[in-house]
């Protein structure tokens, strides 16, 4: 298979496995609402930020939604990931240019985007997919690098959305109406797309013109180009006309004998002098509660840039959108993608998030349905996550006047902290047990804690008859900076009891991380006990 190469690309092929994992900081002040909604906000590198989500959300999120720079050489981007590789040095703190003045735009673009979507693929769910905004700068290559992560047994669809609905006097060739929205499924095996939503003008095509007690129906044609049932026979009008078959080089839909019994159970229409060709009624109460997604989504239907200003202009309380956000989206649109792809419960991520769209069509769709969806959305610029983002957020949930009705809700508003662990491999002075805990569990079982760990106990969680303990600050009692984080054959005994050991009070596997260990093979195996020594045996990628 055809495999895409850029410059920089050996360099961070594994970038996002060196990345440190950073603690979480929730600021009270800058968050809204119920702070238990379970919606977060972070500000920071979203490379950094995934990193930190990681050991929380790894494996549970059903649909992500990211609009990333398009590369058009206007939006001023810069590229700062710090990728050990001295052809890449030079690009640091550098505005990426425009086609002609910078020859490695599309490569500094790849290095960015490779090691985030390989972070965002370990977030989904199985049956969860992936929508990515894009335009024709990148599209190709964001096509290629999926294929890469993803595997192109996965893609499902390249959608166009028609961002604006009059075409640009000013373009030097030809105007551009169309954005693209790439899709990509976790497992296209698995993944199944919801149906939207029937809108009230679908529904008005149908009618009851002969007072059929089945209510409201329209109907379709009888003939088509493939070969149905018996294929061409002759039909009898009730007005006495003979039709002897279907229009030529076509077939009735369904055989004689089926037609007569539509006939007689009234679902056939020969118009009012029931004389004309036939034709099936299909009722509105008979069809399916929804449409199947197409691949061209109209700005009728979901909104345009134009309605994404003003949006955000209401939400925000601004005279004027920040120049920043030359296109952003309507939440019609990202609307669209959570009907298509999310379920009542489902937790989404977006990691360019913006202007905060996707949190307020979040809500907007929980508000519509009484779903509890929850969003996770991360903001790299400070000024914009604070000013923009967290401030349209808070408008939405809390209401601003007639133009915002409250959509209730809350969020927690987080700032990326210190390395889980210092510059020489040990474990930061500043984490908690909740901390490190969630970390341990994750990177023993690859699945994110069940639990958060509040310290009353070291017990962590069970994953796969698999339960796993963290002896860290005193977590049994003894809260001298050493006192209980040692394995002896006293802790042993106050370790709480495998909760799937069947009965058997010390039974079951049990994996145990501490600073040192005192007891032999002998009575680690008595214990039925494997010891890990933190932080030498913790992963740290």
């Amino acid at each position: 298979m055809p495999t895409l190469d850029w410059i920089g690309k050996q360099a961070v092929l594994n970038h996002h496995r060196q990345v440190p994992y950073r603690l979480l900081h929730c600021n009270r002040e800058l968050s809204a609402g119920d702070a238990d909604a379970g919606n977060l906000l972070v500000q920071g590198d979203n490379l950094e930020a995934l990193k930190a989500l990681l050991p929380y959300y790894a494996g549970k999120v059903k649909c992500i939604y990211i609009d990333p720079p398009y590369n058009t050489g206007n939006e001023k981007w810069v590229y700062n990931d710090a990728v050990n590789s001295p052809e890449m040095r030079d690009w640091l703190g550098k505005v990426v240019g425009a086609e002609a003045e910078d020859l490695s735009r599309h490569d500094k673009w790849l290095c960015m985007m490779y090691p985030r979507v390989a972070l965002l693929r370990d977030f989904l769910t199985e049956d969860g997919a992936i929508f990515v905004s894009i335009d024709d700068n990148e599209v190709q290559n964001l096509r290629a690098l999926m294929d890469g992560l993803f595997g192109a047994r996965n893609f499902i669809a390249t959608v166009i959305w028609q961002k604006i609905f009059s075409p640009k006097n000013t373009a030097r060739h030809l105007s551009a109406s169309h954005d693209y929205i790439v899709v990509y499924a976790r497992n296209a095996t698995v993944w199944t797309p919801k149906l939207i939503p029937r809108q009230e003008a679908q529904d008005a095509r149908y009618r009851n013109s002969d007072d059929d007690p089945r209510g409201p129906w329209t109907s379709g044609d009888l003939s088509a180009r493939n070969f149905y049932g018996a294929g061409t026979y002759a039909i009898t009008c009730p007005g006495g006309r003979v039709i002897s078959g279907p229009p030529k080089g076509m077939y009735w839909r369904v055989s004689q004998q089926t037609f007569k019994e539509l006939d007689a159970d009234g679902r056939v229409w020969w118009g009012k002098g029931r004389n004309n060709v036939p034709r099936l009624k299909r009722f509105l109460s008979e069809v399916k509660q929804g449409i199947t997604p197409d691949t061209i989504w109209l700005h009728t239907e979901v909104g345009n840039t134009q309605e994404a200003k003003k949006e955000l202009l209401a939400a925000c309380d601004f005279t004027d959108s920040p120049s920043v956000f030359i296109t952003p989206k309507p939440t019609r649109l990202i609307r669209r993608i959570l009907e298509i792809a999310t379920d009542r419960d489902s937790v989404i991520l977006d990691s360019f998030a913006g202007s905060g769209t996707t949190g307020q069509a979040v809500l907007a769709l929980n508000q519509a349905d009484g779903g509890s969806r929850r969003f996770i959305l991360v903001e790299i610029d400070e000024s914009i996550g604070t000013n923009v983002t967290a401030r349209r957020l808070t408008n939405v949930v809390q209401g601003k006047g007639e133009s915002v009705p409250a959509m209730g809700g809350g969020y927690r508003f987080c700032k990326l902290g210190k390395p889980l662990f210092d510059e020489v491999g040990n474990i930061a002075g500043e984490v908690r047990f909740s901390d490190l805990g969630a970390h341990v569990f994750f990177t023993e079982t690859g699945s994110p804690i069940p639990k958060r760990a509040d310290g009353r106990t070291p017990l962590l969680g069970v994953h796969q008859g698999k339960a796993v303990y963290l002896l860290f600050n005193g977590v049994l009692g003894d809260r001298r900076p050493g006192g209980g984080n040692v394995l002896t054959h006293d802790v042993a005994h106050e370790l709480p009891a495998h909760p799937g050991a069947n009965g058997r009070s010390k039974g079951g596997e049990r994996v145990v991380y501490g600073e040192a260990c005192r007891l032999g093979p002998k009575s680690l195996h008595h214990y039925g006990i494997t010891f890990r020594q933190i932080p030498f045996e913790l992963k740290v990628d």
